[in-house]
C-alpha cells in the first residue's frame, strides 16, 4: 500500500472549476504572477483562508476547502514551511513542479468544505467525490 499525507487546499470557484474539469484529479497550473503552488497541512488552516479571504473577497463572495492525499515519497523533497501561527503549515512546490505534484495525488480532490459571503458562521457542504457543491 502507498504512504500518503493527507493536504488541504483553500481554493475560489475559478480554481474549483478548473478541477473540476480535471476530473477532480489535478490542480490547475498556476497563473505567471504566481510562482509557488501552497497545499496545507491541516483543515484548520485551510478553512481560515477559504471563510475569511476567499468567501470575503472574491468576487463571487465563495470559498471552498479540498482535501486530497500526496504520496509521502513525493512530498519527502519538499520541507513544511510555518507562516505565522504554528498551525499555519504548508508546502512550497514550485510552479514548475506543479504537475509531478499532480502525477502524486493518490485517489480524488474531494471538497469538504464551503463557505459564502464571509459569514462568520461556518457553512459546510460535504461533497461526494467528483461532485461539485
Amino acid at each position: 500500500m502507498t504512504e500518503t499525507v493527507t493536504l488541504y487546499r483553500p481554493v475560489g470557484k475559478s480554481e474549483l472549476d478548473l478541477i473540476e474539469e480535471s476530473g477532480f484529479t489535478a490542480f490547475p497550473p498556476r497563473l505567471p504572477d504566481q510562482p509557488i503552488f501552497y497545499p496545507v497541512c491541516n483543515f484548520g488552516y485551510a478553512e481560515q483562508i477559504a471563510r475569511d479571504w476567499n468567501a470575503k473577497y472574491n468576487a463571487d463572495k465563495l470559498g471552498y476547502v479540498t482535501r486530497f492525499d500526496v504520496r509521502t515519497a513525493f512530498l519527502d523533497g519538499y520541507e513544511v514551511h510555518i507562516v505565522g501561527g504554528s498551525e499555519h503549515e504548508e508546502y512550497w512546490i514550485p510552479a514548475g513542479e506543479l504537475p509531478e505534484f499532480n502525477r502524486n495525488i493518490v485517489g480524488t480532490i474531494d471538497v469538504i468544505a464551503t463557505y459564502r459571503g464571509g459569514e462568520s458562521s461556518e457553512e459546510r457542504a460535504c461533497a461526494t467525490q467528483g461532485t461539485k457543491p
